[in-house]
């Protein structure tokens, strides 16, 4: 008599792995049937509307066609792999939405979670470093530049990452955390870091961002001016040092004496001249 074949840990575990392997193929099989021809539609309209908006604001692409800007423009390209890997993980397929946005990420330098909500007509100039969270919304028609991040804060489950509503241009290296709300046409300055909610038709600088409003409501569509941007910090110094010259005068009209020159505030750059996003 034989005695009974020795049983291993792998020998154990080998019928899952390969109940668990056959699942995730044939599952992913189920959600490319589900998927079906509405939303290979959808997404193909997706694409359009992506390659027009970069086509749009994107001086660089107004004379490539859109064959080519598909194929080397990397902003494009990682929207493409989101809306696919997006679109599986709603349809509840493992691993491949994971899948899809890491090699995504390894192409592009562009980190989106496959459960992040985007809407259509986003532009990701550039995209180097640009990393959008888990949780993140993002509205029609809004501008990412490079090293843009849309994070969360702490280590809490649920909602924890920005929600940015349409026609929202966020410049370089802009840092923005929590579940807070960017309001319709907000614009937040290069390297602005965001930790509250931005009224509509606003402008954020600085760290942490001061939100100041610009000429009431501004112009739909994109702003790429970065350089003509109000500063609340040198207002907040000219406004002290306007205090401090009339307390000199006043001081000095009490003693008797003549009132000294009243120290002038000079700005650090310039807040007039052309519009360097004019061409």
């Amino acid at each position: 008599m034989r005695p009974p074949p020795r049983t291993t840990a792998r020998s154990a575990i080998q019928p899952f792995i390969s109940r668990r392997a056959f699942g995730a193929v044939a599952g992913a099989r189920y959600a490319f049937f589900m998927l079906g021809i509405g939303t290979v539609a959808r997404m193909a309209k997706e694409l359009r509307r992506d390659v027009a908006a970069a086509r749009d604001r994107d001086p660089a692409a107004r004379a490539v066609g859109p064959v080519e800007l598909v194929a080397t423009w990397p902003g494009i390209q990682a929207l493409l792999a989101h809306r696919v890997a997006h679109a599986l993980q709603a349809a509840d397929v493992a691993l491949i939405p994971r899948a899809i946005a890491l090699v995504s990420r390894g192409f592009t330098g562009i980190e989106i979670h496959p459960a992040a909500k985007i809407g259509k007509g986003l532009f990701i100039d550039h995209g180097s470093g640009v990393v959008i969270g888990e949780t993140a919304e993002i509205g029609d028609d809004v501008t990412l530049y490079q090293g843009v991040t849309l994070g969360g804060t702490g280590f809490a489950t649920g909602k924890r990452h920005p929600t940015v509503q349409d026609n929202v241009t966020i410049g370089s290296g802009a840092k923005l955390l929590g579940p807070i709300t960017i309001g319709h046409g907000a614009k937040i300055g290069a390297n602005s870091v965001v930790i509250t909610d931005v009224p509509p038709n606003s402008t954020v600088v600085g760290n942490p961002g001061h939100p100041v409003r610009v000429d009431g409501r501004r112009p739909e569509g994109p702003d790429a001016d970065w350089i003509h941007l109000p500063d609340p910090i040198a207002e907040a110094i000219q406004g002290l040092a306007s205090r401090i010259g009339a307390l000199e005068r006043a001081v000095a009209e009490l003693s008797g004496e003549d009132a000294g020159p009243v120290a002038e505030v000079r700005p650090l750059r310039t807040v007039k001249g052309p519009n360097p996003a004019g061409g």
